[in-house]
């Protein structure tokens, strides 16, 4: 698991985005990284767990049992706001990170 202080807030150039930010109460996420494989091996969150894109929705059972909520992210915010929408729809608890090193460097900073 790993822990963030977290809140979303729309940004500018991707206004349909949010990302976390720093608030006083930490909260505890699951992150999921929905890049491909390949990706993954190139760099990721520490802790993350790769489900790309394209596996998520069969592996829906597996990410419900997940200790929520979950943090999705990819390369830009894109997939992961896919698996974000996705996945409230279905009564998931979940936000969309946004890219990867983003959520990175808010993690280590």
């Amino acid at each position: 698991m790993i822990f963030f202080d977290c809140v979303t807030k729309a940004t500018d150039s991707f206004d349909h985005l949010p990302y976390i930010c720093r608030k006083k109460k930490s909260m505890e996420y699951t992150i999921i990284d929905v890049r491909t494989q390949a990706e993954f091996i190139g760099g990721n969150v520490t802790g993350s767990i790769n489900i790309p894109l394209n596996e998520v929705v069969d592996r829906e059972d597996e990410i419900r049992e997940m200790k929520q909520p979950i943090l999705f992210c990819c390369l830009s915010g894109g997939r992961s706001g896919q698996a974000t929408q996705y996945f409230k729809s279905k009564g998931i608890e979940c936000e969309n990170g946004g890219g990867w090193e983003e959520v990175n460097s808010r993690m280590n900073g």
